[in-house]
């Protein structure tokens, strides 16, 4: 049996302004940062190995984490192996980035809904086939997180090792579809708050044996 933690990054700068963040780079808020040591006591196990995005939000939020847990960490390329046991391997990909939200990157999220309406909004936002616009839907988002989470986590759910994926809230939502068999019609109520976590325990078949969200 595998256990499997869903980490949504804590609040970012953008989060805080309410702007839509997507593929930009930027810092966790400092009411983020403050939340980490509340955060890492929530994580029922010690990672054994942890998947997150090169996005500094991400990122940071691993490393803050895994530091208040006590746990020295690496950040490697995925497939390499730390060359000392007692580090815990942190695997770094674009795989998990956040959706793109193309032209609406940086826009401020009431101000789109005065321009573009609520249900548009909503549609670009939490729909699975429905792209803003130049920007990244649910289901290109499944389609970029699936073949990585395939080739590199899903070796470590077989092997039965405690696993943290640190992420963002679409490619989160990308993954918590695939695994609990979720249908596209319903995949729009799905929705995971900064800092909150889904933890699963796994077969190795993946068959979700349990889930908890804290």
């Amino acid at each position: 049996m595998a256990n499997l933690v869903l980490l949504r990054h804590l609040l970012s700068q953008w989060n805080k302004e309410n702007k839509f963040s997507g593929w930009t780079d930027l810092p966790l808020a400092e009411e983020g940062i403050l939340a980490a040591p509340q955060t890492a006591q929530k994580i029922p196990f010690k990672p054994e190995v942890v998947f997150t995005s090169p996005l500094s939000r991400n990122k940071t939020t691993a490393w803050l984490v895994l530091d208040e847990m006590k746990l020295d960490s690496i950040f490697l390329e995925p497939g390499e192996r730390p060359a000392d046991s007692k580090d815990v391997p942190v695997y770094v990909t674009k795989a998990l980035n956040e959706r793109s939200y193309g032209l609406l990157e940086g826009v401020n999220k009431d101000e789109a809904k005065q321009k573009f309406g609520e249900e548009k909004i909503f549609a670009w936002r939490r729909s699975w086939d429905v792209a803003p616009p130049e920007g990244e839907s649910l289901e290109d988002v499944y389609h970029r997180v699936l073949p990585f989470f395939q080739e590199y986590v899903e070796p470590e759910i077989l092997n039965e090792k405690n696993i943290l994926i640190v992420g963002s809230h679409n490619s989160l939502r990308a993954v918590a579809k695939y695994l609990e068999k979720i249908k596209e019609i319903e995949i729009d109520k799905y929705e995971i708050p900064f800092g909150g976590m889904i933890v699963y325990k796994l077969d190795r078949e993946l068959k979700v044996l349990s889930k908890e969200v804290i």
